[in-house]
């Protein structure tokens, strides 16, 4: 099936991510994980949350236009072409402990950074204009060389895409993930646990904000 950007632009799936994911499939990691996506775990935990009333936080539709149908047998339709309606924001949105809870999921498979080339511009705006209304925005990066997952806030991303802008380099180190970011550590189930990390971003940006005020 074709499908196309608003723009008309051909939809072609994040190459990294596919590369990512084929080596997810063939790396024997444990047998509650094996052949599981970032998103596969992401929505287990927040299967996890909904089912004891922890949060809620669902993946986000995607509106898709269609355009082009086939029909090869009266009982079954073949969709041939289709265009996003609008361009896609971040993943995941939801509400936890009184908190706006916005974010992406990113996979990369390098050992040294992380491509910014993995967001585009319309998702750094609507993560900007969630920040400012002090909701919680980020991007839950996992590095599959060394099946770490990391919460990357926006103010960190943000950072990064700007010294991008003024001509520095186009990816964020894995030394600056490390420092910088917020490490969710593996458990059984579900694998990622990521609210209470969530929390710790909570918790340092009203720390920082009470610093400035005083």
């Amino acid at each position: 099936m074709t499908i196309r950007y608003p723009n008309g632009k051909l939809y072609t799936p994040n190459a990294s991510v596919q590369k990512t994911e084929k080596k997810s499939k063939n790396k024997d990691l444990s047998f509650s994980n094996r052949g599981k996506t970032l998103e596969d775990e992401i929505n287990e935990a927040n299967d996890y949350y909904i089912k004891r009333r922890l949060a809620i936080i669902h993946k986000k539709p995607v509106p898709v236009q269609i355009v082009k149908v086939e029909y090869p047998s009266r009982s079954a339709a073949v969709i041939r072409e289709a265009y996003f309606r609008t361009p896609s924001t971040t993943d995941y949105n939801g509400v936890w402990n009184g908190h706006y809870i916005d974010f992406d999921a990113k996979e990369t498979a390098s050992k040294t950074s992380f491509p910014l080339k993995n967001i585009h511009e319309h998702q750094m705006t609507h993560m900007q204009q969630v920040t400012e209304q002090n909701g919680v925005a980020f991007i839950i990066v996992r590095f599959s060389a060394y099946e770490r997952y990391f919460i990357v806030p926006y103010e960190v991303l943000q950072k990064a895409w700007q010294a991008m802008e003024n001509g520095d380099r186009k990816s964020i180190p894995f030394s600056i993930i490390e420092e910088e970011a917020y490490e969710i550590p593996t458990s059984y189930y579900p694998r990622i646990d990521y609210l209470p990390i969530i929390q710790q971003l909570i918790d340092a940006k009203c720390y920082g904000s009470e610093s400035e005020e005083k």
